[in-house]
């Protein structure tokens, strides 16, 4: 049985428990992380740490833990769940005022939540779609304007992956105004003739920590990236693409709405990519 974390309580799973009138619940009105393990270690901890506080920040919720003491708490995590692999998921609400109100309880009077769990998932590194790449479709955006904040309203993206599995496919890209934005939960991008294209950070998307590291390490092996926005007829003519996200690293996209990219398999820069991601990583994981 798994333990969890639950406001200052390390717990077994079975009693781990909030209030029914936490504004999570009610209101979706909270933030959350999701920190992938290797080998037993955090990867990209601080950049996770940072995107939270700016997620907390933009909603004007107060953080109620420091760095250290979040990092204390995924290693125990880590330690009493025996994580090799896997992934550490945090989330931060607004907690509970003892009722259902749409105005933000008073922050000196009510604390936020804050829930810990893992999930084991051996062999995280060495996912077998890595080799063979996934397939998406598109589908229309209807998500809210602040993508940016990495909230706990994911019923869209939800939505998102049951268009995909029902189209017999791995995820979907989400297009807006005719652009690609993202996929269901992850970043987006398209190769050709050896220039990455991915759109560039705004409040549109998700600004992705394996997004930002894998940027700063095709620049360090001088490839040549643009960061604009693209179309699903762009991707459908791509040589090549792939996603970013915590858990699925660096994974290739090799078809778009039916159409094969290049061969059919993953291409040299997405597995370059995962390469250099995964031994880079691995380096500075703690």
């Amino acid at each position: 049985m798994r333990t969890v974390y639950v406001n200052g309580e390390y717990l077994p799973e079975t009693e781990a428990k909030i209030s029914i009138f936490d504004r999570g619940f009610l209101m979706a009105d909270g933030v959350y992380e999701v920190t992938s393990v290797l080998d037993g270690k955090l990867l990209d901890f601080d950049g996770h740490y940072a995107r939270l506080e700016r997620s907390l920040k933009e909603l004007d919720m107060a953080n109620p833990v420091t760095r250290d003491e979040l990092l204390e708490i995924h290693r125990e995590l880590v330690a009493k769940n025996e994580i090799v692999d896997g992934m550490v998921y945090l989330q931060v609400t607004r907690g509970s005022a003892g009722d259902r109100d749409f105005v933000f309880p008073d922050p000196e009077k009510v604390p936020p939540t804050l829930v810990l769990f893992t999930q084991s998932k051996p062999g995280l590194a060495d996912a077998p779609a890595a080799k063979t790449g996934w397939k998406v479709i598109s589908i229309e955006d209807q998500r809210w304007a602040r993508r940016d904040i990495k909230t706990v309203q994911l019923l869209y993206p939800s939505m998102g992956k049951m268009m995909a599995k029902a189209a017999g496919v791995d995820d979907a890209w989400l297009v807006e105004d005719g652009f690609v934005t993202e996929g269901t939960s992850n970043n987006a991008y398209i190769v050709k003739g050896g220039t990455i294209v991915t759109r560039p950070t705004s409040s549109d998307i998700l600004h992705g920590i394996t997004r930002a590291a894998v940027l700063r390490f095709a620049k360090e092996a001088q490839m040549t990236i643009e960061e604009r926005l693209f179309t699903i007829d762009e991707a459908k003519e791509a040589d090549e693409a792939f996603i970013t996200s915590a858990s699925a690293f660096v994974m290739p996209v090799v078809e778009v709405d039916g159409v094969a990219l290049g061969d059919g398999k993953p291409g040299p820069v997405a597995k370059r990519l995962r390469e250099i991601y995964l031994e880079e990583s691995m380096k500075v994981a703690i």
